[in-house]
């Protein structure tokens, strides 16, 4: 079985369980997925297999990626690829589909996502600075204002300033199927995963 799919996040919706709580849930998309490649301990050192997700147009598809997906018998055009390790020999065969029944109701999952983007921030939003009064007069309302000792005649590593924030790789960790729509290829996972509606999420087993 494979240990992990390529998904888009949904958004968010709630369920009711059988007695009657109403539980948060995070409705990903996941798959369906192509075998694209196969990696094996004999020729490249390590097993793993190789996936393509979701459906491009030609004109958007480069030669090599055409080459790639023609050499594993795929007539699709796939825009995102991504490697799955495994602990033994593949036992998936170069084109298969794989869909989101590869999950049960109750599993635990981990699910890896980009969070949204801030754009350039200060470090009271950044960080939580609690800034300064903001009384008349008082020219220093959220300026970061000194950057630590001067001897060195640089800012050292990790000094928290203003930046770029948020658009960072984050990994949810212990998330839990709630339900599976595997005709619609549809997980609810309870809580919140990070990124925008339509974000693209690995969702893996844990131990994977």
């Amino acid at each position: 079985m494979l240990p992990g799919i390529l998904g888009r996040k949904v958004g968010m919706t709630h369920l009711f369980s059988e007695d009657g709580k109403m539980i948060p849930v995070t409705v990903l998309e996941a798959g369906p997925v192509f075998v694209t490649q196969i990696k094996t301990e004999e020729k490249d050192g390590y097993s793993a297999v190789q996936v393509g997700y979701e459906e491009m147009s030609d004109k958007n598809l480069t030669f090599p990626k055409h080459g790639h997906l023609k050499k594993a018998g795929l007539t699709k055009n796939l825009r995102t690829l991504r490697e799955f390790r495994l602990s033994g020999k593949s036992p998936f065969e170069l084109g298969q589909e794989i869909k989101a029944d590869i999950f049960a109701d109750g599993e635990v999952i981990t699910v890896t996502s980009t969070s949204k983007g801030k754009g350039f921030q200060g470090g009271v939003k950044r960080y939580h600075f609690k800034g300064q009064h903001m009384t008349h007069g008082y020219m220093t309302h959220r300026r970061p204002l000194s950057s630590g000792a001067t001897g060195p005649q640089r800012v050292f590593k990790g000094v928290r300033k203003p930046g770029r924030m948020g658009t960072d790789t984050v990994t949810q960790k212990g998330l839990k199927v709630v339900k599976v729509d595997a005709e619609r290829n549809l997980i609810m996972v309870s809580g919140s995963v990070a990124g925008p509606n339509g974000a693209l999420v690995t969702i893996n087993k844990v131990g994977n």
